[in-house]
């Protein structure tokens, strides 16, 4: 099967690479770019573990192919803060408790992020509808929510505080 050139900028840095026209964004992000934040979940876009955000919208990496992603800007939950400097959402995930496991954070917080930047100041039924998408089998979603409250709340106030 022929290869495709694919060029993507993942989390602020560009990449270039060879890539099957079949191959997904999912396997290219974590086996030829070792970025390993977003998770393969159920393969099928039901349970958002390999959600990254893409030209601005949320995608689920799992069904999107590396050629349709050609071009494209991406950011995953390693593009949001590091361990030293962790994003408002990171931190107040972990303040929080919306955390387990760990397995669907790293969706969860990278369409958190997206939401934030649709609307920064979602009611708690607001963001229930749009982390529908997000699954999670340890925490019941309270804690999540109050998560991405408080940092919807957080951001405010440095947004305010600026201005």
């Amino acid at each position: 099967m022929s290869k495709m050139h694919i060029t993507l900028t993942v989390n602020g840095k560009q990449e270039e690479l060879l890539a099957e026209p079949r191959e997904l964004l999912i396997h290219v992000l974590r086996e030829r770019l070792s970025i390993t934040g977003p998770h393969i979940g159920c393969e099928t876009t039901h349970c958002g573990a390999c959600t990254v955000d893409m030209n601005g919208k949320s995608v689920k990496s799992c069904t999107v192919l590396a050629a349709q992603a050609n071009g494209a800007e991406i950011t995953t939950i390693e593009g949001l803060g590091t361990p030293d400097s962790l994003h408002v959402l990171q931190q107040m995930f972990r303040e929080h408790h919306g955390l387990q496991c760990g397995f669907c954070t790293p969706g969860m917080i990278t369409r958190a992020y997206r939401l934030l930047q649709e609307n920064p100041d979602p009611s708690e039924e607001e963001i229930r509808y749009a982390m529908a998408g997000n699954l999670c089998r340890c925490t019941g979603y309270q804690n999540i929510v109050k998560a991405i409250m408080a940092a919807a709340s957080e951001l405010n106030a440095v947004k305010e505080a600026a201005q």
